[in-house]
């Protein structure tokens, strides 16, 4: 644990939910072997059935939780189309798991700009290159369009996309979860009311 954070069996007297999450992402971060800020990311199609895949968080705050990706995308549409979204992190070498839903809304063309311009310039060219989630016919087609868009920017600036942004999502429930023996975990549900946390000890 860090060395204020709050330990495994006081975590439900946690006051707010971003400290805490801020803890856990950093104990996560020094045990999980491979991406702590993976968490799968759930959305709904215009019919209603649900979606989900792994992405990655690149960054949060009191305002909420982004990730980045193409517009043009299956999540892209979706998220568009109702502006709602659920999170899951889950950490599985410290048994706990983090539930976050809540309305999405995207990031500044500020925010974006600078969050692409400290990508790697392989995955920049990568972000134009590539039709998300749209049929591919072959690997040689999109090894092609790389070549292309590496050839339209050799060097400089590469800039960002149009379709490539960012969404944040605003959480209006945040829910802790902590492995316990014989199943009787630990949950607490933090909800937001007019601005403030309510928080609720929930049965496992």
């Amino acid at each position: 644990m860090t060395e204020t954070g709050l330990t495994t069996g006081d975590f439900t007297e946690a006051a707010e939910p971003y400290r805490l999450f801020a803890e856990w992402l950093e104990d996560a971060t020094a045990s999980e072997p491979n991406d702590p800020t993976a968490l799968a990311l759930a959305t709904v199609d215009a019919g209603g059935l649900p979606d989900v895949r792994m992405v990655l968080l690149k960054g949060f705050d009191h305002r909420g939780f982004v990730f980045y990706t193409n517009f043009e995308s299956a999540k892209g549409v979706e998220i568009l189309g109702s502006m709602k979204a659920a999170m899951c992190f889950h950490w599985k070498t410290l048994r706990r798991q983090v539930r976050i839903r809540g309305p999405v809304e995207q990031v500044s063309d500020a925010e974006a700009d600078e969050y692409y311009a400290s990508r790697p310039r392989g995955s920049r060219i990568g972000a134009w290159a590539s039709k998300q989630s749209r049929p591919l016919e072959s690997r040689f087609a999109l090894e092609k369009a790389v070549a292309e868009y590496t050839a339209r920017y050799p060097i400089g600036e590469i800039p960002r996309p149009p379709h490539w942004s960012g969404f944040r999502l605003d959480p209006q429930s945040i829910e802790f979860w902590h492995d316990r023996p014989f199943r009787l975990h630990d949950r607490v549900l933090f909800t937001r009311q007019a601005g403030d946390w309510d928080k609720t000890r929930l049965y496992p």
